[in-house]
């Protein structure tokens, strides 16, 4: 299926290049109608990339690329169940949501994020997946769940670790702040940061320029120096698993859907 138009994404297939666009208002929160259409984008994906050679992931929509988890549906949700059965469901939705992201990630494809705005928690994640971050100057990167007594929680913490430093990988987890453009491209995040509105552009612009090399080679290329850590993924699940049954969990995730400010987790 080389083209589809959801309800929260798009996706088509344009002079070799996948373009998956995120469009949920208001800015991309990822809950179960996402999931459900990025595993339909994640089963295409294998036949669509027999004839491309780049993906580009990026949003339409004006506060940024993605603001991560939908926590109020994860809430309400929770709500809904006993303990035991709430704790079986996020980890269902968790597992599914790694073999997504794990799907990407493993791509022959070289992918592109092209972000701006809010890229946050599981939009970060989304973000770190692919291989290049093309970033605008305006894009912000922070993991705020530590705010709600969490951890990352669709891979963060594994593909930070394969990709930066130490320090940091623990300055983002542990105080919860943001990064700017310029910051994330100092500590290696981002491979270009450009100007306001820019990023789908220069994604686009850097797509064609692969083109002209061997698709092999660059497969190859992308297997050697992108090991995929499978082990560290499964254990960020558990951990995950094992706070969300906190009962600060409950009461930060609570005081977030009750509050009427704009946004109480963000830097």
């Amino acid at each position: 299926m080389n083209q589809f138009h959801g309800q929260s994404l798009s996706w088509e297939v344009k002079d070799g290049v996948v373009e998956l666009a995120l469009h949920r208002e208001p800015c991309n929160e990822i809950g179960s109608l996402t999931l459900e259409e990025l595993e339909k984008f994640a089963a295409a994906l294998k036949g669509m990339a027999e004839g491309a050679h780049a993906l580009i992931i990026y949003s339409n929509m004006k506060p940024g690329f993605c603001a991560g988890a939908d926590l109020r549906e994860l809430y309400h949700r929770s709500q809904q169940m006993d303990r035991t059965a709430a704790a079986a469901g996020v980890r269902e939705y968790l597992e599914r949501i790694h073999r997504v992201m794990n799907t990407i990630d493993a791509s022959p494809l070289t992918t592109i994020a092209a972000v701006h705005g809010v890229t946050f928690g599981g939009g970060f994640e989304l973000a770190l997946v692919c291989d290049l971050i093309v970033a605008d100057k305006m894009a912000r990167f922070c993991f705020p769940e530590l705010r709600l007594g969490l951890i990352p929680g669709f891979g963060g913490i594994p593909r930070l670790k394969r990709d930066l430093g130490n320090a940091v990988v623990r300055d983002l987890l542990l105080t919860g702040r943001s990064f700017n453009a310029t910051k994330a491209q100092s500590v290696g995040l981002v491979s270009q940061v450009v100007g306001e509105g820019e990023s789908l552009r220069v994604a686009r612009a850097t797509a064609a320029q692969l083109k002209k090399f061997d698709r092999n080679t660059a497969i190859a290329a992308k297997q050697f120096i992108k090991p995929i850590p499978y082990d560290e993924l499964k254990r960020e699940i558990d951990l995950f698993c094992h706070l969300f049954a906190q009962p600060a969990v409950e009461a930060g995730l609570k005081k977030f859907v009750e509050s009427t400010d704009a946004q109480p987790y963000l830097p």
